[in-house]
């Protein structure tokens, strides 16, 4: 049988995710949680790991350490079928761990050390000819938070011809910032901040505003993802708000990183904007269902 060919590289985040649901105080210095997890996580690997359940295979660029906690991420990569030649295993690098506090409606809280700067790692990419998409699972945190690395990046990819993909967080550690991006904007093909992260952006409490103000930026196209609302779609030719799935969410952990996920499945398929997002919808819906992300 003929070794699959990855069609997606994801770059950015993998780590491990200590989960805890349903805490509340028991006596002066203890609590009690309904459960306590441990899972691997990280944007990059969550994409990577969805995209080889939807059958699309994937490329995982990211940084651990030869710790425990690398152990895990690499594993659970391995598992699913993710291609691992450009996952980087080093002593230089403390695997990060995040510790999750999930409410009884499934929001959650999140707590990083300063592990997740990965200082000493630098992603490198070489796009063959069989990728179709290059996704920057974490833009604005590490390892995609030096406006160097990430303008070599985007410009690697869009050089091979590749769909460029962007998910945001809000910056930590370090703060690049959209203003520091402007030249490789317009070669952002799809944006996918959360609603918090595009009023961070923006300024603007409006979906569509928000979605608007980041398409006037130069970005191709902009999808705001809203959580039990859905989610808000602005590009050339289309604007739109797609609501949610109705099913009962247990764990938000992770159901960003689906629905980009499912989204690229669509741009692999040729869906339109409509289509990719109904992807992405699907798969996020799914997500929440469980505890964890993948």
């Amino acid at each position: 049988m003929a070794e699959k060919t990855a069609e997606v590289i994801c770059i950015g985040q993998a780590l491990v995710d200590c989960i805890v649901r349903g805490k509340e105080p028991y006596r002066e210095t203890v609590d009690i949680a309904e459960e306590i997890i441990l899972n691997t996580g990280g944007d990059a690997l969550n994409e990577a790991c969805v995209l080889e359940t939807l059958g699309c295979h994937a490329k995982l660029i990211c940084g651990v350490g030869r710790d425990l906690a690398g152990d895990l991420v690499l594993k659970k990569a391995q598992s699913h079928g993710v291609d691992l030649s450009g996952a980087v295993q080093s002593e230089r690098i403390t695997t990060p761990i995040a510790n999750l506090t999930v409410d009884q409606n499934g929001g959650r809280r999140s707590c990083n050390s300063r592990a997740t700067m990965l200082d000493g790692y630098l992603p490198k990419l070489e796009v063959p000819e069989d990728v179709r998409v290059v996704s920057l699972a974490s833009l604005f945190r590490a390892p995609l938070d030096q406006k160097e690395t990430v303008i070599r990046l985007v410009r690697t990819a869009k050089e091979a011809g590749a769909v460029v993909c962007a998910d945001t967080k809000i910056p930590t550690f370090r703060q690049l910032a959209l203003s520091d991006l402007e030249e490789i904007l317009p070669m952002i093909d799809y944006l996918f901040p959360n609603e918090k992260e595009a009023e961070y952006l923006t300024g603007k409490k409006d979906y569509m505003e928000m979605a608007e103000a980041l398409c006037r930026r130069g970005i191709q196209n902009v999808v705001v993802k809203t959580g039990r609302e859905g989610c808000t779609a602005c590009g050339k030719a289309q604007r739109f708000h797609m609501p949610a799935r109705k099913v009962e969410a247990v764990d938000s952990t992770g159901a960003g990183d689906s629905f980009v996920a499912g989204f690229i499945s669509g741009i692999l398929a040729g869906d339109s904007l409509e289509g990719c997002c109904s992807r992405g919808i699907r798969c996020a819906g799914d997500c929440v269902q469980r505890m964890g992300a993948v």
